[in-house]
């Protein structure tokens, strides 16, 4: 499936100026982990879509004051957090956001078997994942990993968001984009 400057910024919610900053490594990311039909593909660009804001942020906005759960990110040892603000610094980055020192290396890892050494540390420098590249990559290898093309051939898209999201959070916004996305791609 070809993506086009339009279908992206349709789908996602994005601008045109943003979408054309995105729209090679979205291909990217499609093709190697099997986005291809209009079903996958449109809810994977809705779910990042919301995720992301249009494709707008892809670094965890900081505010445990506002999100108590942010909060709790420091000395997780379930997210590998166990460094001094670890919390902090393996916030969530990607355009489905990867968080924890642990989840950071692993999607290192992940990506490093489909891309080889190129690959940035992402445990060193976590912020790397943060970049249009990875970001893309990572939400698609996060994709891929947690069989969501299959709930995606099934129709399935509330479990999509639940497996993204761990419940229904932004319900409402997700199945807008959706239903644009799937109009925009014949899905």
């Amino acid at each position: 499936m070809i993506l086009t400057l339009q279908t992206l910024a349709s789908a996602t919610g994005a601008g045109i100026v943003r979408a054309q900053s995105w729209l090679a490594y979205l291909q990217q990311a499609l093709d190697a982990f099997e986005i291809t039909t209009p079903a996958r593909a449109a809810a994977f660009l809705a779910q990042i879509g919301h995720e992301s804001a249009g494709l707008r942020f892809t670094t965890e906005i900081w505010n445990p004051a506002q999100v108590p759960a942010q909060a709790r990110y420091e000395g997780r040892a379930d997210l590998g957090n166990t460094q001094p603000g670890d919390g902090f610094k393996f916030r969530g980055h990607g355009l489905i956001q990867v968080t924890g020192r642990a989840n950071h290396a692993a999607a290192r890892d992940h990506l490093r078997v489909k891309c080889g050494t190129r690959v940035p540390d992402f445990e060193q420098e976590p912020h790397r994942l943060a970049e249009p590249e990875w970001a893309a990559l990572s939400a698609a290898d996060f994709w891929a990993r947690k069989g969501l093309n299959e709930l995606a051939d099934a129709g399935n898209f509330e479990q999509i968001t639940r497996r993204i999201n761990g419940g229904t959070n932004g319900l409402a916004d997700r199945l807008a984009r959706f239903a644009v996305a799937k109009n925009v791609l014949g899905a």
